[in-house]
Order: structure tokens, then C-alpha cells, then sequence
């Protein structure tokens, strides 16, 4: 007859030791891929579990995927460390852990005053059996209409507000950066008149919407 299998515990931490880390539940870490010219996988740490005596540690995750792994790949609006949260769970061995990461939400993400390796930003939900996102529809900007990507510097129309990637009017990065002040084609003429009337200085409010450096991997 054979052994009944001992029962399993729940953890409230374990330390890595390879990477001396400590990890709880709710932590965000990167896993090692099995294909090794992969970048790390990201997952977010539901449970950790060991065996009676302490050993065979494993970890309950729940995977996030990249872009360029979900049904419609990579698209243009698509951050570099941009990840879905998606429906996706499964259990792994603790020693392929490689170490820990953030995952923050997209709006602290976008108020970082530099991103390191272990950054990473997240503004969807995903189901991978159907491909389908939550929410399904975000603000779109610019003449191009596409979602904001925290990569890509864009400027601000002082008079409608909204926002343009200076490709998208003709304009290189640099020319945006040394703008003091932008009105798009539609709000141009409305936009002279009221600097000439206001006789603005230099120095303005000029709103830019800075890209944010990542640090090549």
C-alpha cells in the first residue's frame, strides 16, 4: 500500500537563497524562462507552500504576459515594460526565482523619475484563452489616435488640451522639447491671437509629456 503523500503547508515568507531575497505573497518576481534567450517572466506570487518539513518550496503565481505573448502581439502604443495581468495561474519550484521586480500601476509608472530593470507597469487585465482585455478601451490622443505610451515624449495644444507626438506633426524631439508654447493646426489661428495679446514671455507653462528613460537590458 502506498504512503499516503504528507500534507502540504502554507508559507507566510521564504528567502531565496540563491538570490538572498525574502518573498511573500502578493510580491511580483521574475522567474527564470525555459528557453534562456528569453527575457525573465513576471509573475505575481498567490501562495507559497512547502512540504512537512520545510523543503520542496513552491510557488502558486499568477503570470503576467508581455505584449509581444498575448494573442494580437506587440502594438505601437505598447510600453517596453508594459505587462498584462492575466487569468493564467500555475505553480513553480521556488528555485526558479530570479528576483524580485514592481509592477506598478500605469499612472504611478508614468510619475517615476527614472525606471530601473525591475520596473515594470501594468494597465490591463488579460484573458488568455480569448485575447480579451479589461478594460477594453482607453483615451486616445494625438492625430495618429492612439493610447499613450510612457516611451514617447508628446506635447501639449494649449488651446484644446489635447496631445500630438511631434512626428505626427512634423516636428523632430528635439524641436518639441525647445517649444514654449504649441497649438495644433486647429486651434493655431485662436492660439497667435491670444500671445500676441498677452504678450507671453519665454518662459511659459508649456506642458510636455515626457518620455521616460529605460535602461537597455
Amino acid at each position: 500500500m502506498a504512503k499516503p503523500k504528507a500534507p502540504r503547508r502554507t508559507l507566510d515568507s521564504y528567502t531565496v537563497k540563491h538570490i538572498n531575497k525574502t518573498i511573500r505573497a502578493g510580491d511580483c518576481v521574475l522567474m527564470r524562462p525555459s528557453d534562456p534567450s528569453k527575457p525573465s517572466y513576471v509573475a505575481k506570487i498567490d501562495r507559497i507552500e512547502a512540504d512537512g518539513r520545510g523543503a520542496n518550496v513552491k510557488v502558486h503565481v499568477r503570470w503576467y504576459y508581455r505584449p509581444e505573448e498575448s494573442i494580437g502581439g506587440r502594438r505601437q502604443f505598447h510600453g517596453s515594460k508594459e505587462v498584462f495581468l492575466s487569468d493564467h495561474f500555475d505553480v513553480q519550484s521556488a528555485d526558479t526565482i530570479e528576483g524580485k521586480c514592481t509592477v506598478h500601476t500605469f499612472k504611478s509608472y508614468t510619475k517615476l523619475d527614472a525606471v530601473g530593470n525591475e520596473d515594470f507597469f501594468c494597465r490591463f487585465e488579460y484573458n488568455s484563452s480569448t485575447g480579451a482585455f479589461n478594460p477594453d478601451r482607453v483615451a486616445v490622443y494625438c492625430k495618429c489616435e492612439m493610447p499613450y505610451n510612457p516611451d514617447d515624449l508628446m506635447v501639449q495644444c494649449e488651446g484644446c488640451s489635447d496631445w500630438f507626438h511631434p512626428a505626427c506633426i512634423n516636428m523632430t524631439v528635439e524641436e518639441a522639447r525647445r517649444l514654449d508654447h504649441f497649438f495644433c493646426e486647429n486651434c493655431s489661428s485662436e492660439g497667435q491671437k491670444k500671445l500676441q495679446s498677452s504678450h507671453a514671455s519665454r518662459h511659459s507653462d508649456m506642458k510636455v509629456f515626457a518620455s521616460i528613460e529605460v535602461p537597455s537590458v
